[in-house]
């Protein structure tokens, strides 16, 4: 992470905002994962009027080396104070025009969550991926785990 010289009032500011945010609703469905999440145009129409509100806004600039996208997220504040996460690097599912801008909307959306200290989906605390089944608190029988995705699933995802 890079930062301007002094980030007290950024500071401030981001505390103030996450006093008052709330997590943005999750209405869209991942049908992956059966899980749901908050779209990324949620989350903007939802923390934009209180980032400015704090003197905060956010820059998002996406890039990429035909295998990769990149996003890049700086929170900054109006005296001249920032913020500048790690780079998100993802790798689109398919080498299109479509599959790119999936995962530019995807990393924003993590980015936007991560560096503004909100959620932006159904959280199972890491259920899925240990086998745990989230609604039952019982380890599922190998073969079983029905939050992660099938062989076939990963086959489309990542072909």
């Amino acid at each position: 992470m890079n930062k301007s010289e002094s980030i007290k009032n950024i500071a401030k500011a981001l505390s103030d905002f996450q006093g008052e945010i709330e997590n943005p609703k999750n209405t869209a469905d991942n049908p992956f994962f059966h899980s749901k999440y908050a779209p990324l145009q949620d989350i903007l129409n939802l923390v934009r009027p209180k980032l400015a509100k704090h003197g905060l806004s956010i820059l998002q600039s996406p890039s990429g080396d035909g295998k990769n996208i990149v996003i890049n997220t700086i929170l900054m504040h109006e005296t001249g104070e920032w913020i500048e996460c790690e780079p998100l690097v993802l790798q689109a599912d398919k080498p299109t025009a479509q599959g790119a801008g999936s995962a530019i909307t995807y990393g924003r959306r993590y980015a936007l969550s991560a560096v503004l200290g909100i959620n932006s989906e159904d959280d199972d605390d890491g259920n899925g991926a240990s086998g745990v089944d989230n609604k039952q608190g019982a380890k599922k029988p190998e073969g079983q785990n029905s939050d992660l995705i099938t062989k076939t699933q990963a086959k489309r995802l990542f072909a």
